[in-house]
């Protein structure tokens, strides 16, 4: 049948000619035609047969696909076991049509399914090709090419299908190829990239084509988000595969093996796409461009997370190992002389943020001694690119402070090895490395400055101070000077390393250099600022910009101290030239003065006493300024410059705060959190300008005044902006996770922005807010200020001490102890806020801490703060007085206090619940203690206590009696000791009263008890009268002065009713007087001013405490042995060794003696015989205490009624005879004062000798020759006595016409048993060291001659002479010469007058003294030596050129003492001290003219002429 015959048929008739269907045709052939099972195997061979002729195979693949909704089955097409297909392959369509066509080419059948499978993949890859160019499939793309691999699976597993000659085919169109398409034939296994890569003969090609395809695959990877998830597998998984494969262990490898090429195309492919990166980011890109995506997209392969699946292997680290090596090296173009020059651009902060991030990336897998050994073998095996070197220094030692020390010890070696070998290589490196480190601040390395002083600044320098190494050095300095920057010249003129004086010329020459060279650069050294900072290296500021922010830097530090700065004075004599030219003009530049004078002019007018501002100048600042007083408008304009000029750096430190709490919360950025603390750390010094302050004012104690402090209003602009930025992102990242999940930010930004630059600052501001502003702050501002202050803690050993006040003690506080001070609880609104800030600092730590060491939990809390938590939370809950449980599981309160309404007092009572903090609060130091639970409930003021008043007092016996009495000493308490309950709270009411730390207290109360607005319910109050020795203390003293401790009153009484303690039949010492003995025992001595006064105000307190307690205290009970006599003897020692030296005119206060007599009658009344009782105690008071004895004398007038009245009480008969000896004292006294007859005296002498000394000065009697008189028997005789040395010689002279010696007078010691023992326990020690100047001042009103006439007077002169020069030496004459008898000694002369008249007293008297006074030559001599034997004094002869004097000077620095000299004095003291010089140990003619006339009354005839006939 022909064609147009068949095609009629087909066509056939019916109405428009249509065509029928093939099953039609069939179906009409089947019902003409029958055929049988024969027949019909023949027609479907034969339909198979014109199937296979005629069909298209590369259609045919791609058009056998799934019906919509429903899975392809490819095993109908192939699986010969399915029913409806037959059992032979070779019948199904694919597989016997790719038979049938290899068979005609003749080529086997693989091949040709390889050919046919490759044309489909390209069709589909081509499908849309007139796109821009593509890596990636489109969904339609993806399904087509699902279905073509599938086939291809299938043909893969019936063995008709090579790999091999199917990556043939891909690669002779590989142009047409996709790269995803290439990734999805490795991920459904049809060809691996291995089998695929190493498929091709040329690596170069295949190397070209996937760095091409992989930076357009990285362009894409933020496409829309089907694609862009694609896109990041794609490039995970080539990335893993060349990581893998290219830089695995090279084991097993044989020689007669060709290496395989997929390791070089991989670690080819790697390279060129780090260095095409890097050429990017070195041309500049634009933000958002595609060539910013595609470097940002590969830096990011650099994550951890891309290499999980790796990891175990040690392929990503030796990846990350040679990708650092590329970057390191990659164009080495720079030489040393531009990197000199360059580096202060490739700073930490100035780096790309792209760069640095990868450096941050590779630095996760490596340790940082493996980065740092890295670093140092490619600085010294291979050239590098400077500015990559360096600024990856810069982040390493920014980003791990592990490595910092790391980096000085490569520093050392390399500086090592350089002067070893005079290697310039090495020395180049260490220079560069270790300038780059310190442009990173002293948080991250050394300044430079301080490090070239350290490094060549000793004689344990590298250079060694060897001339080698000298020439090495200088040589090498001298090179670097023209590409030097002015500061590093700066460095090496005013720190020039050590250099011997033979090779000084080194130096000079190498300094005449720089000098020429900053002169050439116009920076002049002398106009350097007073606080410039030499490791700085920002521009060269000019002179007046300079000197405004010296005036501005020394009016800071001004303010914190109160002085002049020590620099502003350096410079004033130093820098004479910078401070007249420069700063002064500056300091005064005229304004407006305030009418309160501010810091400002404060420093003004102490230049001004100090005399270091010129009349001249001064006088025109003055004038200048009244002037401007008159413009006011030219002022006003003036101010409103300042805020513009910040407002920029305020503006560009918002934005960097504002993107680092983007960096704290989002979890991806957590690696950039670095790189944006550098830059808001230097926006920071900007806005402060604080670029160009020097290292030793960061190092200086923070000075604070904790009363007052003061910020400007930049400095409290900026740090408002920090701490609300600090508040903002604890609280944000809060929210997100607890403060153990939330990373290292808050550390950081501690460590960073809080460093000692702007410490001073935030400290002021933190005073101001917790201090003075408690009440107005929410709950997220103490929250985020207790997370501040337990990082400031986590940092305690990098921060400097606070010193708070003028008031604070010599030592400085830590940072974290400053916090105790700024949180008191004296009132109900302080310790609210006290409790909320320990609740959230000390929650803060268990949950931010609590996976850490123990030791870093405690280093962060101050101890301070949790006895304040714990003081709170026994004086406000009940609940915490009970024994601690654990019933709440849950952990720290943390989250409860970020919500927005937060119960404090609840999360407080869930914090204390926590075994974690019972376990914290039984460690040693945070205890609270008996004595810390005083100290802090002496400052709650009842009036503003949110404690009732019977509620504050059921606490304080709860406290006491249940708490701290029965607890242990190891937990605080006091063993259930009364004794020692006593004794710390005296202790402590002490410290409270000469506590210098109570800036709450007026200015004008002296002493603390007066002044002290604490506790009044543990006070009562008592009169005192003041003592007229005390008067220039207590001039000031409150009307409230006397407060005295109830509680104390109550203790002692219950422990004196008590049994005592067994086992102690010998009288123990008193508590009372163990507490004073101890405290005054740690006290300074001395007979200085401060030490006096330091000492008499403690005894002051010790007084009114001893006065605040019962009488008994004084006098114990009676004595167990027989008789019974009431025990006084603690008593009678404190008053020996301590009251006598403050009492006045041999006697004490009536206060104290009044309660003595009080003690010893109530003591009497208890006794079974009173009289005995008081005979007893007073009859030992004579030899043991006879100061009483003569203050009850001087008292008497107002004592005797009230010991007739209390005596009335106790006992019916008479007064004690003892107490009668005093009356008849008295008795006898006022008959000689009345001019009546004078009765017999009664004994002992010297009481009745006290009585009449005291009558007379009752009396204020100018004359006493009347008084004597009658004792003599003689009658009237006026003198005219108006001096007490008048008075004195008077007396004295009286016994010497009774032909009594009063030299004995002058030889007092504690072994006389009689008047000499008496008298010294009555007089204080200070006018018993002056006997001296008494002796002398009174030997002109008697006869020279009838003194010489007495045996031990010229033993008793040379003794007094002595220790005159002994008291003249060691400083003590004026001292004591101002305190003796309230300055009465002044008028006979300075001490060196009454010295000089001594010693020619003696020169005289020696040689006319007879021989009998030279009975005691050998003691005078020993007395001699022994009294210079501790004050030596030396001869330095000084040769003056033109007059050659000999100069004498007190050895060992001693000086003659404050208050010796007067106005003319001072030949004279040279003239004495030349008198003291010789060559032994004491005045060289007085030890002449003793020997001299020793020996001329022992051999006589040797100082007779000789006979010679």
């Amino acid at each position: 049948m022909s064609a147009s015959q068949a095609r009629a048929a087909v066509s056939g008739p019916g109405p428009g000619g249509l065509r029928r269907s093939w099953a039609e045709l069939l179906e009409g052939r089947v019902r003409r035609q029958k055929l049988g099972p024969e027949g019909e195997q023949k027609v479907k061979e034969s339909a198979l047969r014109l199937l296979r002729s005629h069909l298209n195979l590369g259609d045919l693949v791609l058009e056998v696909e799934a019906p919509p909704g429903k899975q392809l089955c490819l095993s109908r097409w192939f699986d010969c076991d399915s029913p409806g297909a037959h059992s032979d392959l070779s019948c199904s369509l694919i597989g016997s049509a790719l038979r049938d066509r290899a068979a005609r080419l003749g080529v086997p059948v693989a091949v040709l399914s390889s050919q046919v499978v490759a044309c489909g993949l390209v069709r589909v890859c081509e499908a849309d090709a007139g796109l821009p160019p593509q890596v990636l499939l489109s969904p339609e793309q993806r399904k087509k090419l699902s279905s073509l691999f599938e086939v291809a699976e299938n043909l893969s597993a019936q063995n008709m299908f090579s790999r091999l000659s199917f990556c043939q085919e891909l690669w002779k169109v590989q142009n047409s190829l996709l790269l995803e398409a290439v990734w999805r034939l490795h991920v459904q296994k049809i060809v691996s990239l291995q089998e695929l890569l190493e498929s091709r003969a040329d690596p170069c090609a295949v190397v070209a084509w996937l760095s091409r395809d992989l930076r357009l695959l990285c362009e894409q990877t933020e496409a829309p988000p089907p694609h862009a998830a694609v896109a990041r597998a794609v490039l995970a998984d080539f990335v893993q595969m060349f990581v893998l494969r290219g830089f695995q262990k090279n084991a097993d490898v044989r020689g007669n093996v060709e290496p395989e090429r997929m390791p070089q195309v991989a670690v080819a492919v790697l390279e060129r796409m780090l260095a095409s990166a890097l050429e990017a980011l070195a041309a500049g890109m634009q933000e958002g461009s595609p060539a910013h995506k595609a470097v940002s997209c590969w830096f990011g392969i650099f994550s951890g997370h891309m290499y999980r699946s790796i990891i175990s292997t040690e392929s990503p680290k030796r990846f990350f190992c040679h990708t650092l090596t590329q970057i390191l090296t990659h164009k080495p173009v720079l030489k040393v002389s531009d990197a000199i020059q360059m580096q202060r651009d490739w700073s930490f902060a100035r780096t790309p943020p792209l760069l640095s991030g990868l450096y941050r990336r590779l630095f996760v897998i490596l340790s940082p001694e493996e980065l740092v050994g890295h670093l140092q073998e490619v600085l010294e095996t291979q050239e590098v690119n400077w500015q990559h070197m360096l600024s990856c220094v810069s982040t390493l030692v920014t980003c791990l402070p592990d490595a910092q020390q790391l980096v000085a010890g490569w520093v050392a070696r390399l500086l090592a090895r350089a002067f070893e070998s005079c290697d310039l290589d090495s020395m180049v490196s260490a220079f560069l490395v270790a300038r780059q480190a310190a442009l990173e601040g002293p948080a991250a390395f050394p300044s430079y400055a301080a490090w070239f002083q350290a490094t060549f600044g000793s004689t344990r320098g590298f250079h060694g101070c060897s001339r080698k190494g000298l020439v090495f050095l200088f040589k090498f300095l001298s090179d670097l000077v023209p590409f030097e920057a002015p500061r590093y010249l700066q460095v090496h003129v005013l720190h020039p390393p050590l250099v011997p004086g033979k090779y000084r010329t080194l130096l000079s020459d190498y300094v005449a250099l720089a000098r020429t060279r900053l002169a050439d650069l116009k920076v002049s050294i002398e106009n350097m600022g007073l606080y410039e900072d030499l490791s700085s290296v920002g521009d060269i500021m000019e002179p007046h910009s300079r000197a405004a922010r010296d005036v501005e830097k020394a009016i800071v530090v001004f303010e914190h101290t109160g002085k002049i700065p020590v620099a502003v004075l350096e410079a004033s004599i130093f820098r004479r030239s910078y401070y007249l030219s420069h700063f002064l003009p500056a300091l005064l530049t005229p304004r407006v003065l305030p009418r309160v004078p501010d810091s400002r002019e404060a420093l003004v007018e102490s230049l001004r006493r100090a005399d270091k501002i010129p009349p001249s100048l001064y006088s025109t600042y003055r004038q200048a300024c009244c002037t401007a007083g008159e413009k006011p408008e030219d002022a006003a304009l003036g101010r409103e410059v300042e805020p513009s000029c910040a407002e920029e750096p305020l503006g560009l430190l918002t934005a960097a705060l504002q993107e680092l709490r983007a960096s704290v919360m989002a979890p991806t950025r957590h690696d950039a959190l670095e790189a944006q603390m550098a830059v808001v750390s230097d926006r920071l010094c900007s806005a402060l300008g604080l670029g160009e302050d020097s290292v030793g004012v960061e190092e200086a104690p923070v000075q604070l005044s904790i009363r007052a402090p003061e910020l400007r209003p930049r400095e409290q602009r900026v740090v408002d902006l920090v701490l609300t930025s600090f508040c903002q992102n604890l609280m944000a990242a809060s929210s997100l996770s607890p403060p153990d999940r939330q990373g290292p930010w808050a550390s950081r930004f501690v460590r960073t922005l809080c460093g000692r630059r702007l410490l001073p600052a935030v400290l002021a501001r933190l005073c101001q807010l917790l201090r003075h502003q408690g009440p107005s702050l929410g709950a997220s501002h103490v929250l985020g200020l207790a997370a501040l202050a337990v990082h400031l803690g986590e940092s305690r050993s990098a921060l400097p001490e606070v010193c708070v006040g003028p008031s604070a003690p010599a030592r400085g506080l830590p940072v974290p102890q400053l916090f105790d001070s700024l949180l008191p609880c004296g009132t109900r609104e302080s310790s609210a806020l006290c409790l909320k800030f320990c609740t959230a600092a000390i929650s803060y730590s268990l949950c931010k801490f609590s996976s850490q060491s123990h030791d870093v939990l405690l280093s962060c809390l101050s101890p301070g703060l949790i006895k304040k938590f714990q003081f709170i939370m026994f004086r406000w809950f009940s609940e915490a007085r009970d024994p601690p449980s654990w019933e709440d599981p849950a952990g720290p309160p943390w989250r409860p206090l970020c919500l927005p309404a937060v119960d404090w007092q609840r999360a407080a009572l869930c914090l204390w619940k926590q075994r974690t903090l019972q376990e914290l609060l039984k460690q040693e130091g945070f205890q609270l203690t008996y004595r810390d639970w005083l100290q802090l409930e002496l400052e709650v003021q009842p009036e503003a206590d949110s404690l009732s008043d019977t509620e504050r007092q059921e606490f304080q016996q709860w406290a006491i009696h249940q708490h701290f009495l029965p607890a242990p000493s190891g937990a605080g308490g006091c063993d259930g000791d009364l004794e020692v309950a006593c004794t710390t709270l005296v202790d402590v009411l002490m410290d409270v009263c000469q506590s210098s730390k109570n800036y709450d207290h007026s200015q004008n109360s002296d002493l603390v008890l007066g002044g002290c607005t604490g506790n009044r319910d543990i006070f009562s109050r008592l009169q005192a009268p003041c003592q007229p020795h005390l008067g220039a203390l207590l001039r000031k003293r409150p009307r409230d002065f006397c407060l005295w401790p109830c509680l104390l009153q109550e203790m002692a009484a219950d422990l004196e009713q008590g049994p005592a303690p067994p086992g102690h039949a010998v009288a123990r010492e008193h508590f009372l007087f163990g507490v004073f003995r101890r405290r005054l025992q740690a006290l300074a001595g001395g007979w200085d001013v401060a030490s006096r006064l330091q000492r008499q105000r403690e005894l002051l307190t010790c007084k009114r405490v001893l006065l605040g307690l019962p009488p008994s205290v004084l006098v114990g009970g009676p004595r167990a042995e027989q008789p019974a006599d009431p025990n006084c003897d603690d008593f009678f020692h404190w008053v020996n060794s301590e009251l006598r030296n403050v009492s006045h005119g041999g006697a004490l206060t009536h206060d104290v003696t009044a309660h003595f007599f009080r003690g010893l009658l109530n003591a009497c009344a208890r006794s079974r015989d009173p009289s005995l009782a008081a005979d007893l105690t007073l009859t030992a008071c004579q030899t043991q205490c006879p100061l009483l004895l003569t203050s009850a004398l001087l008292w008497w007038p107002c004592l005797e009624p009230e010991l007739h009245r209390r005596w009335g009480r106790c006992s019916r008969s008479p007064l004690p005879a003892q107490l009668r000896r005093l009356q008849e004292a008295q008795h006898f006294a006022g008959s000689v004062l009345s001019r009546l007859v004078v009765p017999p005296a009664p004994g002992p002498a010297w009481l009745c000798a006290a009585a009449l000394h005291f009558a007379i000065r009752r009396a204020r009697k100018e004359s006493i020759g009347r008084e004597l008189g009658q004792l003599d028997g003689q009658g009237e005789e006026a003198v005219s006595s108006p001096k007490a040395l008048d008075i004195c010689a008077e007396v004295l002279g009286r016994l010497q016409g009774r032909r009594i010696s009063w030299l004995p007078l002058f030889q007092l010691t504690e072994a006389d048993a009689g008047l000499g023992r008496t008298l010294l326990r009555v007089a204080p020690d200070h006018q018993v060291r002056l006997l001296p100047v008494a002796f002398y001042s009174l030997l002109s009103y008697f006869d020279e001659d009838a003194l010489l006439q007495e045996d031990a007077f010229l033993h008793v002169a040379v003794n007094m002479y002595l220790k005159l020069i002994g008291l003249f030496v060691a400083g003590e004459t004026g001292t004591l010469w101002t305190v003796a008898c309230g300055g009465e000694l002044r008028a006979q002369g300075d001490p060196v007058s009454l010295i000089t008249d001594a010693r020619l007293f003696l020169l005289r008297a020696i040689p006319r003294c007879p021989k009998r006074s030279f009975s005691h030559v050998a003691e005078v001599k020993m007395l001699t030596l022994v009294s210079f034997k501790s004050t030596s004094v030396f001869h330095m002869r000084t040769l003056d050129t033109f007059g050659k004097r000999s100069i004498w000077c007190p050895a060992r620095g001693i000086s003659p003492g404050p208050g010796c000299l007067g106005g003319s004095a001072g030949s004279n003291t040279r003239a004495f001290l030349q008198l003291l010089a010789a060559s032994g140990d004491c005045d060289p003619d007085v030890s002449a003219a003793l020997l001299h006339r020793q020996q001329a009354l022992l051999h006589p005839d040797l100082h007779q002429e000789p006979r010679l006939f």
